[in-house]
């Protein structure tokens, strides 16, 4: 059993936000993890505004991995686009439902972090004061809505990088080899 994190680590505003990893983590981790070492993986980090000034983030405590604090979010489905992956997992995860008409890709951001090829796109929810409640205990100890200029730390990764799409002035530690690319519309 992973031990609960924190309930309330506390939120460092003004340091860089995620932690970009030392060095690339071997192929059999990356095997370990669900797959070939080179296998790439497709997902989308969901923004959740409120309207006020703070976006939806959750403590998650994913087994094997130190906790950290995320968005809502996950991997893209045969099929799917990365709009429709956003709608369905922050259901998923979250209970919150909102239409994926309504939400829109910043940028597509590129890691090696797992020691394979890591997409995830940067999406942007409507603003939503929705209850979010823990649908997946395993994975997410709580969610809570904080300030974008306190946000909790440490942050997963990917979050960090999706979060800095959706807000130019943050601080995001990036790893080497990460890539960003902003979405024209």
């Amino acid at each position: 059993m992973t031990p609960a994190p924190d309930p309330k680590p506390d939120p460092k505003p003004g340091t860089a936000l995620g932690t970009a990893p030392s060095a690339a983590p071997s192929a059999a981790l990356g095997a370990a993890l669900g797959g070939t070492p080179t296998a790439p993986l497709l997902g989308a980090g969901v923004i959740v505004p409120t309207g006020d000034g703070r976006v939806l983030v959750g403590r998650r405590i994913t087994a094997g991995e130190p906790p950290t604090w995320s968005l809502p979010g996950g991997k893209v489905d045969l099929g799917e686009s990365f709009e429709r992956t956003a709608a369905r997992e922050l259901a998923e995860e979250t209970g919150i439902v909102l239409p994926a008409e309504r939400m829109r890709v910043l940028a597509v951001h590129l890691d090696h972090e797992l020691g394979r090829p890591r997409l995830t796109a940067a999406v942007l929810a409507p603003p939503s004061l929705a209850e979010a409640v823990v649908t997946e205990p395993h994975a997410c100890a709580g969610w809570e809505r904080f300030p974008v200029d306190a946000l909790p730390e440490p942050m997963f990764y990917p979050s960090a990088l999706v979060l800095g799409s959706w807000l130019p002035g943050l601080d995001v530690a990036r790893a080497h080899g990460t890539h960003g690319y902003p979405v024209a519309r």
